[in-house]
């Protein structure tokens, strides 16, 4: 698989489809679209959301692209970042969440990927987005 590193809009649509692949060759392997994460002590779910959210930001960049081709190991073992803060005012997609925790990555040869996660009143956790962090 050869990830688009240029800017343009078929490069755009190229990730867009290789980071929708990743979630369905990872749904296909965990048909409960759970997976557990060591340091929250609980399960990260994936979720329409989850794929719509990470597509709309993590195709932006070769980079992020690149690390979603680490899916589960992302998902299982990045740490919390900081507390978990309130979801933005104003993001639609974030109303459903009671928290969001930011959550961090090291990947070999890309540096630092940051996983959001929402946290709702329920205490399910649902993975948000994926990026890899610029430098």
């Amino acid at each position: 698989m050869i990830i688009p590193q240029e800017n343009s809009k078929e490069a755009l649509k190229q990730r867009e489809a290789i980071i929708s692949q990743v979630y369905r060759t990872w749904t296909e392997k965990n048909p409960t679209k759970q997976v557990y994460n060591r340091s929250l002590k609980d399960n990260i779910k994936i979720r329409f959301l989850s794929i719509t959210e990470t597509i709309r930001h993590a195709a932006k960049t070769y980079e992020s692209t690149l690390a979603m081709l680490q899916l589960d190991t992302i998902l299982r073992n990045a740490v919390k970042y900081g507390k978990p803060k309130p979801p933005k005012k104003g993001v639609k997609n974030q109303e459903s969440f009671s928290q969001m925790q930011e959550m961090h990555y090291d990947l070999a040869g890309l540096g630092t990927v940051k996983m959001m996660v929402g946290i709702k009143r329920t205490g399910e956790v649902i993975q948000y987005c994926i990026t890899a962090i610029q430098k």
